[in-house]
């Protein structure tokens, strides 16, 4: 079994409010054709989207899975953004459904709203301004003997779960559904970090989304993105391997598609996919 420094990472509270959706001067979404679109969106609570259901079939844009929260102070949710990871204990600390406990399922840039999930029955307790605290673990998570090798994003009790093993030329060997060309990344590309946010998978050919599965992906799934640095900022450079999670639904925007959070990155070929497919956060969770 690989050993991490999961022993002297720190805990820290980060929390936020459920984020109303919100709608600009205009209520039009464009799409990759020029077309005017009225669709739900990000933000809110969604009671019939979770994580392990398809993030494709959704008649919506950027849909978020569960719950968003935010904090509106902007400073406090850079924090809420940086600091909180898929899989960090979350518990709602406001409203009727106060003690209620979920978990982290993903960080959406742009809106910046951090997802979290939480049972159908807690979510009809809650509403809109609730406040939801976040036990930040992870950021700073290191895989002993892997220095090339970052991870990101990812709780520590959730990153022992996923079963990572080293095989015999020492490279990693991590579970995912399917693997994704850099030529399909999109939005987001060029960011600054990888630390906090997502970025998306490129949906407008659908030729290429049945050739990588891209059609079949569910909110949770793992991912491998191919000849993606993901270590500093998000670029491309051949030879490089990130593993991802997807987070939020597709989008008929150009450019954009299912987004993914990074929780691993490597400048060079050290980690390796390994098809599986059940390999979605919600069955390493235990609520598939």
């Amino acid at each position: 079994m690989i050993k991490t420094n999961k022993d002297r990472l720190v805990i820290q509270s980060v929390q936020g409010r459920i984020h109303s959706p919100t709608v600009g001067n205009s209520p039009y979404r464009i799409d990759r054709e020029g077309l005017a679109h009225i669709l739900p969106a990000t933000g809110g609570i969604c009671y019939n989207v979770k994580i392990g259901d398809s993030c494709m079939k959704w008649v919506g844009d950027h849909i978020e899975p569960g719950v968003s929260i935010k904090s509106e102070d902007s400073s406090e949710n850079k924090a809420l953004m940086l600091l909180s990871c898929i899989g960090n204990k979350a518990r709602i600390v406001t409203g009727e459904a106060k003690g209620a406990e979920g978990f982290v399922t993903g960080m959406h840039g742009g809106i910046d709203h951090t997802l979290v999930y939480f049972k159908e029955e807690d979510l009809e307790k809650m509403s809109i301004g609730d406040t939801i605290l976040v036990k930040a673990h992870g950021q700073g998570l290191a895989v002993d003997g892997h220095e090339d090798v970052k991870c990101m994003n990812i709780d520590p009790n959730l990153f022992e779960k996923l079963g990572i093993k080293e095989n015999e030329e020492g490279i990693l060997e991590v579970p995912i559904v399917t693997e994704i060309p850099a030529y399909l990344m999109g939005s987001g590309v060029g960011s600054a970090t990888a630390f906090s946010g997502d970025y998306d998978i490129m949906t407008g050919d659908n030729e290429a989304n049945k050739k990588f599965g891209i059609d079949k992906l569910r909110f949770g799934d793992l991912v491998l993105l191919r000849d993606c640095d993901n270590t500093n900022g998000r670029q491309y450079l051949k030879g490089s391997v990130s593993i991802g999670v997807i987070i939020h639904s597709d989008c008929i925007k150009s450019g954009h598609g299912p987004g993914v959070t990074a929780i691993m990155s490597s400048k060079t070929s050290n980690i390796k996919g390994v098809v599986d497919e059940k390999a979605n956060i919600a069955n390493y969770l235990g609520i598939l």
